[in-house]
């Protein structure tokens, strides 16, 4: 019955805007979050896991844990539009919200991992993130009693291995994910009518319809996972900062691009980091639409702070730059439909946001 009526809702919204192709998968509530078989769920693992996801003896001086750029009360992300870097250095992305990215195949803006027990140690021991050479940080841990005590009772290892800490990290960040009970759309597709506003609902029409979101930003997720190139400005700040512009170049030499791209380095290639095919320049995978109320700023160079601009930017079709997506075209949205859009990508986030209280973190002792 419940489906029944998100079918009934979904066609209605689609009958009322310009339609778009119909084989994509409809939005709805999330599944459970897939757990892999190598790295089963407890809750003994998940609470370690959020110990080290707060301890900043992971990183490189004991100043960057997970947390700093992934903190509760700024949507699980930093809150600026580049991430911090290491002291000394600068970032050259925004820092994405580990918001239910239990659910993401491909990790990081430009998909460098499949699944978070990569993404870990890529942020623990990244040059411009985390600098932690695994080694130390692992007889830091082996040097914490009940890290000792912990990882022997979770993974039945005489001493603490940086392998099952990303593990635990992994399985914490498994249990940041959106509550349905919370989300209006999903209350929405869940059979309660009352949960969307008649702005919200005329929102979806066009979510699904005329401005065609649907068409990348689909499935329970809000995302196909996919690449696209959409014209993003590139933010002054690399035109104007020195250590930005050390990371961005310094990023271009350490992927592997030709000589003559990294020394004139004045964009981030995105996708073709990895593929190395022109083609995929200035490609970014597409992110989760969820929570949008509390992630800000918004795409890779984090140069929207607001839904509205973020709508503008697609209503005008988007900006300039290589291999410009055919599906980025002006909509031609009035201003009251622009209204009805950014309400329903509202209706996409918990009532509240996901907050929590820093674990109390155990404290080293001397080697007998």
């Amino acid at each position: 019955m419940k489906l029944k009526l998100l079918a009934t809702a979904l066609t209605g919204a689609l009958a009322t805007a310009a339609p778009v192709q119909a084989d994509f998968p409809p939005l709805g509530p999330l599944p459970p979050a897939p757990i892999p078989a190598d790295n089963p769920m407890s809750p003994e693992k998940t609470e370690l896991g959020k110990m080290l996801f707060w301890d900043s003896r992971l990183g490189g001086d004991a100043s960057s844990p997970c947390q700093v750029c992934h903190e509760p009360g700024k949507g699980w992300g930093d809150g600026g539009e580049i991430s911090r870097g290491y002291p000394g250095t600068q970032h050259w992305r925004n820092s994405q919200t580990i918001l239910n990215s239990a659910y993401y195949n491909k990790i990081f803006w430009e998909g460098s991992v499949t699944s978070l027990e990569g993404q870990a140690p890529s942020a623990a021991e990244g040059n411009v993130a985390g600098n932690g050479d695994p080694s130390l940080m692992e007889m830091r841990m082996r040097f914490i009693p009940e890290y000792v005590a912990r990882f022997k009772k979770v993974f039945g290892v005489d001493w603490p291995r940086m392998t099952h800490a990303y593990q635990a990290i992994a399985a914490f960040e498994r249990t940041i994910v959106s509550d349905a009970k919370q989300v209006p759309f999903d209350r929405f597709s869940n059979g309660d009518k009352m949960a969307l506003s008649e702005n919200a609902q005329r929102g979806m029409a066009l979510y699904n319809g005329k401005a065609g979101c649907v068409q990348c930003h689909n499935g329970p997720l809000a995302s196909d996972q996919k690449f696209y190139a959409l014209g993003v400005p590139e933010n002054e700040v690399f035109k104007t900062e020195p250590l930005y512009q050390i990371t961005h170049r310094w990023e271009h030499y350490q992927k592997g691009v030709f000589e003559k791209d990294y020394r004139s380095a004045n964009l981030d290639l995105g996708l073709y980091y990895i593929t190395k095919n022109p083609k995929d320049i200035n490609k970014f995978r597409t992110p989760s639409l969820r929570e949008l109320k509390y992630t800000a700023p918004f795409m890779h160079d984090g140069i929207f702070y607001t839904l509205d601009e973020v709508v503008d930017f697609y209503n005008n079709g988007g900006g300039e730059g290589p291999n410009k997506s055919p599906l980025i075209k002006p909509l031609g949205l009035s201003d009251a439909e622009r209204k009805d859009l950014v309400a329903f990508l509202e209706s996409l986030s918990m009532d509240k946001p996901l907050l929590m209280d820093p674990p109390k973190l155990p404290p080293y002792a001397v080697m007998k």
